[in-house]
């Protein structure tokens, strides 16, 4: 694959992955008002694939939303992070957004 495909495969499965890990009942029980919060996270892959360096910014401050996508970011399988840079595993950073509604 080409680099922009790779990228667009890797945001796709870390969608996915937080689709089915993030507890997307917490805003609710949290009492948060409606309206959209916007989250970013930044991180490293290792060379070993393992993700580290999680950083998170979100548009709300609620340290449980916070913690729950820490949690989320620490459960992401190396099976579907690995980055090579001429057949040799590499350190790689990303940057991705979310936005959750809460009705």
């Amino acid at each position: 694959k080409n680099v922009k495909e790779a990228k667009k495969c890797f945001s796709k499965g870390i969608q996915q992955h937080f689709a089915q890990n993030f507890d997307a009942k917490l805003p609710n029980r949290l009492g948060l008002p409606s309206g959209k919060i916007r989250i970013y996270i930044g991180f490293k892959i290792n060379k070993k694939g393992n993700v580290e360096n999680i950083k998170t910014k979100l548009s709300r401050k609620s340290k449980e939303i916070k913690n729950e996508v820490l949690k989320v970011m620490k459960t992401i399988p190396s099976s579907i992070t690995g980055a090579y840079h001429n057949g040799k595993p590499v350190n790689i950073k990303y940057s991705i957004p979310f936005t959750l509604i809460i009705d």
